[in-house]
């Protein structure tokens, strides 16, 4: 099903039994239903709505494929500061608030959450609901909005969001430092992110050579550059191998690469999993056995691993470390692994929004059965 507009959606979910929204279909493991569960193209709600370059909003359906946003963004020097993922591969304004995906700028400015300002979604009573506002300055009622960033589909559908933007920076540049192994790797992402540089990124890896990398990625005016660099070699560079200067074209198809996940080979899945630097290491050492490719993402905050086993011995894994995942490419019958919280606020969100359980919850196990009842 893919409706064109507000009134065909609502009458799409009026009528359906049990649905699942989305937009581009680029997150793959969040897309495609299990059975007996009806797909909600809202794709066909694509468009921007109203934007003001000097206040700094915008308005668009939620179907709009984030590069187009991108573009029109960049016209006047403009980003989306919370740097979403697999603009490229599709993804839509919609399902990134949905998914609650960011990319390695969240360091530097913080998530999507902090720049929706305001949504209208279609409740499962085929109702249009609007929370929040379309500009900077808005508290008027309870902030629904934020609860649909990272809400999976499962409260409604999207159709329109609100969002603040900032100045694009002028330029990057990127230190890239090896060490030797994981401790002294962050140790020195530590010592880096209290040094007031405004980073724009600051990442974790493993090395191709052996140890582990630290990224730190610098944005604004290019004259600034040699100071802030020196500065932050200077502290990380005691127990650093090597360094490495990375500009322009190479700098931005790095990231650019990163945040498509280009380092990811086909057949492997992508899962997301929220940590801190204290709780990566014994994280790291199961991913390392099991050979798994992983990203330590934010200041070691959040990894991107890639994984080519059985799901079920990572979600085994997750829960012995009592860390939480979420499948986000690839075919799986759960996408939601390891400890999963109770949240009895969400579930009264839930039972609020949605008391006929119309919108399917991405948690449940994606069996044959997994619409039953429903």
């Amino acid at each position: 099903m893919k409706p064109s507009t507000i009134a065909e959606l609502k009458e799409v979910i009026h009528s359906s039994a049990c649905l699942l929204p989305r937009g581009g279909g680029s997150k793959t493991a969040l897309s495609v239903p299990p059975q007996g569960v009806t797909p909600l193209e809202v794709g066909g709600l694509s468009g921007m709505l109203e934007y003001q370059p000097s206040e700094y909003t915008f308005t668009a359906l939620a179907g709009t494929p984030l590069v187009e946003v991108d573009r029109i963004l960049a016209e006047n020097g403009q980003f989306l500061p919370f740097d979403p993922p697999l603009a490229e591969r599709g993804a839509t304004l919609g399902g990134t608030v949905a998914a609650g995906l960011s990319g390695p700028a969240r360091y530097r400015y913080g998530g999507v959450r902090d720049f929706v300002l305001g949504v209208r979604f279609v409740n499962a009573q085929g109702e249009l609901v609007r929370s929040g506002g379309k500009v900077v300055k808005n508290a008027a009622g309870f902030d629904l909005a934020k609860l649909m960033v990272g809400s999976l589909g499962q409260y409604g559908a999207l159709v329109e969001i609100s969002f603040k933007v900032f100045p694009r920076p002028i330029a990057y540049a990127t230190l890239r430092a090896d060490y030797s192994n994981l401790p002294v790797a962050l140790d020195a992402l530590v010592r880096s992110s209290g040094l007031s540089l405004e980073l724009f990124g600051l990442e974790v890896m493993p090395a191709s050579a052996g140890g582990f990398s630290l990224l730190a990625r610098l944005g604004g005016l290019p004259e600034t550059f040699p100071a802030r660099l020196e500065r932050l070699q200077r502290a990380i560079g005691q127990q650093a191998e090597n360094f490495t200067m990375l500009r322009d074209e190479v700098e931005a198809e790095f990231w650019r690469d990163y945040r498509e996940f280009g380092w990811l080979p086909p057949h492997y899945a992508l899962v997301k999993i929220p940590l801190t630097p204290a709780r990566l290491p014994p994280l790291e050492a199961k991913l390392a056995e099991a050979g798994a490719l992983r990203r330590y993402s934010t200041g070691a905050n959040l990894a991107w691993v890639g994984w080519r086993e059985t799901m079920e011995s990572l979600d085994r894994s997750l829960q012995v470390l009592n860390l939480s995942g979420l499948v986000v490419l690839g075919a799986n019958d759960k996408v939601c692994l390891g400890v999963q919280r109770s949240d009895s606020f969400a579930r009264r969100v839930k039972q609020a929004l949605d008391p006929q359980n119309k919108f399917f919850e991405q948690s449940l196990p994606r069996t044959k059965n997994s619409a039953a009842g429903l």
